[in-house]
């Protein structure tokens, strides 16, 4: 890595990324409920469902290669630049064959009468994987603040885009404003601060060098997209648009805090534990305290959003929302059920584990698409988000366990870093407890919402004073040395 890697450094560029999801937090937990009001769930699921299938293309199109940049231990512009070609060109050739075939694959996907919109948002494919080659670039030598700022801009200005053309009656089309705007503001800023700029020079063997690792990564990064995108499938198939589009709300609302903090962690940790491949003792001191950190910022928002998610639909969403309530809480439990899990995945890419994680993943692909399939095709979407809950309790055990073989580390210092974990199913179980006993005292879903922020964040607070005083006193120390003068020779 051109950079020394370090706590201070992974910590100072977790922070900046943090900063970048946070500073797009307070915008979207906005814009989503105001285009939610506006727009009807037939329309939310149209766009979900053809976005699923345009960002599936766009991560097989890559074929991983900028993957495997971050990890070369050189830039070498011959590599850099066959890789930006190799990506144009395969992304080109995918989105013609959606532009063609945009009907059939619609009516496949379970979005009849969607391929127009399938046509336009072919068009994001080449424009996603173009900027591929900027951000390894970036990722390699841990600018990630110069990311985190183009991030900040680009989603910002695309959820106003959204916004104002809602309001001005473009109906779905502006959801698709959004997707484009935020797609080309942030490949414009990722050329501008990588200081990348292609030249025509296309090497295959450059190519071929990379594929071993490059489809290791991408087998296992297709299995994860399945995972995560076959439910929007399964229920449009299954249950109609109008379920999708309730799924599709809510699982944009309920993914805000993970895209907060684990977008963040994944993006840095992956290129920070590659630096530690060799120092078994640092990547498994680093592996624990990031878990750690990472859960105790990310577990409380989760299960406590699952805890206040009837008032918070009535709240955010209106009235025509209300009856997905359910659907909003499952999807938070099963998020939250996984928050240890946030750096495995990037600790296994990067100490070489490619097979291990790709099984993993494409069982977590298999279980999930099988379970929630059978659960849409017998019952209802409640059934279906019951069905993804149960598998990813098993998912994260069985990446616990994987971990635990690889990293070979005290099994007590797991059950420490997912201590908050239960910390925050405490909590989250007394104000739901409560909410159901005693929110009928409160006059509207407004007084329940910040009344319940309020009790869960001083549960919470207090039972992280009392167990988590060892991790408190190791990030006071990490900020103490981060402020401390540079020692003179």
């Amino acid at each position: 890595m051109p950079q020394a890697v370090n706590a201070n450094s992974v910590t100072r560029n977790v922070g900046w990324s943090i900063l970048s999801k946070t500073g797009t937090f307070g915008l979207k937990f906005v814009t989503v409920p105001i285009l939610a009001r506006i727009l009807s769930p037939e329309e939310f699921g149209a766009v979900a469902v053809a976005l699923a299938l345009v960002q599936f293309l766009a991560m097989i199109g890559g074929a991983g290669f900028a993957s495997g940049l971050v990890v070369q231990p050189e830039e070498d512009a011959e590599t850099i630049h066959s890789v930006f070609w190799a990506n144009l060109a395969i992304s080109s050739a995918m989105a013609l064959g959606v532009f063609v075939f945009c009907d059939e694959l619609a009516s496949l996907f379970g979005a009849p009468g969607a391929g127009h919109l399938l046509q336009i948002m072919s068009l994001l494919i080449p424009l996603q994987l173009t900027g591929d080659v900027a951000y390894a670039l970036l990722a390699r030598r841990m600018q990630f603040s110069q990311d985190a700022l183009w991030s900040m801009i680009s989603e910002s200005v695309g959820a106003l885009i959204a916004v104002g053309c809602a309001l001005m009656g473009a109906g779905v089309w502006a959801l698709i404003a959004q997707l484009f705007s935020s797609s080309l503001i942030r490949l414009v800023g990722l050329y501008a601060v990588s200081h990348y700029r292609p030249r025509f020079v296309f090497r295959l063997r450059r190519i071929l060098s990379l594929g071993r690792f490059s489809m290791g990564m991408m087998g296992s990064e297709i299995a994860n997209f399945i995972t995560f995108q076959s439910p929007m499938v399964v229920i449009s198939r299954y249950l109609g648009l109008f379920d999708a589009g309730a799924y599709s709300a809510a699982n944009r609302f309920s993914s805000i805090p993970n895209q907060v903090v684990l977008s963040a962690v994944m993006g840095v940790l992956f290129p920070a534990f590659s630096s530690m491949v060799d120092d078994r003792q640092r990547r498994s001191q680093a592996l624990m305290l990031s878990t750690q950190i990472t859960t105790v910022l990310l577990a409380p928002m989760m299960f406590g959003l699952w805890a206040l998610a009837e008032p918070a639909m009535l709240v955010l969403f209106g009235r025509q929302w209300a009856a997905a309530w359910p659907v909003l809480a499952l999807l938070c439990l099963s998020k939250g059920i996984l928050t240890p899990c946030s750096t495995y995945i990037p600790y296994l890419k990067g100490v070489g584990r490619g097979g291990l994680l790709f099984w993993w993943a494409v069982f977590r692909a298999v279980a999930t698409t099988g379970a929630v399939a059978y659960a849409a095709s017998t019952g209802t979407l409640v059934d279906a988000m019951i069905a993804l809950c149960i598998v990813n309790g098993i998912v994260l055990f069985g990446y616990t366990w994987v971990v635990y073989q690889v990293d070979r580390a005290p099994l007590r210092d797991f059950l420490i870093t997912s201590r908050p974990l239960f910390t925050s199913v405490a909590m989250a179980l007394l104000v739901r407890y409560l909410l159901d006993t005693y929110g009928q005292l409160l006059p509207n879903p407004v007084a329940q919402l910040l009344v319940g922020i309020v009790i869960g964040g001083g549960i919470y607070g207090a039972m992280t004073l009392i167990l988590e005083r060892r991790l408190l006193q190791k990030i006071r120390e990490l900020v103490r040395k981060r402020r401390a003068p540079p020692a003179t020779p």
